[in-house]
């Protein structure tokens, strides 16, 4: 596996001027009366790339939907300074935060890569329709080429693209991305590494629950680690490509 870096962005500083693209302040989440992430505060910068590292059972899924608000949490979002805390996961999508699930659960799977598209384009007028299809087309020329193809018919590395298509398609200002590697083959993790890193192009802010040392360290401006539902130690990625005991450490057993 490669995995080189592409060509890409400088690393944003999350203190930039003006407010954080989003901002979590005590955040916790749980489900029923089982707390699984507690008291957990950053903040990610428009244009960031933050990665969330852990083992599974660390946190870093369950933090996500903390965010998009389909995980019960306590504590203070706010998107571009605007919170959206105790608001509905439709809110909070309005207020442009948009989650691509493990598994790429966003798809769906009988209908082609077009009728997909045309779903997640429809919320458009049609003259910006047009646009957004092109840009998409731009970023992941592969789905044009697949447009007649059922999705359940893609192979894994097709089907994660087309669920950031989707995704990006709802113009959001953060993204947040649980386990893109997932179930990927090492020789496709490159494409989705390069087709990741075109969307800073769009200038929106990434949040990216990751496993892989590797991957995350061809993507993250920073990164956060997780271990037992709290942050255990933040840095940037190059600890993690340059120094395995940094990462061995860091994705030790989580406890569940």
């Amino acid at each position: 596996m490669t995995l080189v870096q592409t060509a890409s962005a400088p690393a944003v500083s999350a203190r930039a001027t003006g407010p954080a693209a989003l901002a979590a302040a005590g955040l916790s989440a749980r489900y029923g009366r089982i707390e699984v992430c507690r008291d957990i505060s950053f903040e990610v910068a428009p244009g960031e790339f933050l990665i969330l590292l852990g083992a599974n059972g660390a946190g870093k899924s369950s933090l996500l939907g903390a965010l998009a608000g389909i995980v019960a949490s306590a504590g203070t979002v706010t998107v571009g300074g605007r919170r959206i805390d105790g608001v509905s996961p439709q809110r909070r999508a309005h207020a442009g935060l948009a989650l691509v699930p493990e598994g790429r659960g966003n798809l769906f799977g009988p209908l082609t890569v077009d009728e997909n598209l045309d779903l997640g384009l429809r919320h458009l007028r049609s003259d910006e329709r047009a646009g957004m299809r092109a840009d998409l087309n731009r970023l992941f020329p592969v789905l044009a080429e697949r447009g007649r193809q059922a999705a359940a018919m893609l192979s894994g590395g097709e089907q994660q693209m087309l669920a950031l298509a989707l995704a990006i398609a709802r113009r959001p200002t953060v993204l947040l991305l649980d386990e893109p590697s997932q179930g990927l083959a090492p020789v496709v993790l490159d494409e989705i590494v390069a087709a990741v890193n075109r969307l800073r192009t769009f200038g929106m802010a990434l949040i990216i629950a990751e496993q892989n040392v590797r991957f995350a360290a061809a993507l993250g401006d920073r990164f956060i680690a997780l271990r037992g539902g709290e942050v255990v130690d933040e840095g940037h990625p190059s600890e993690l490509a340059n120094h395995s005991g940094t990462a061995a450490r860091l994705l030790g057993a989580a406890p569940h």
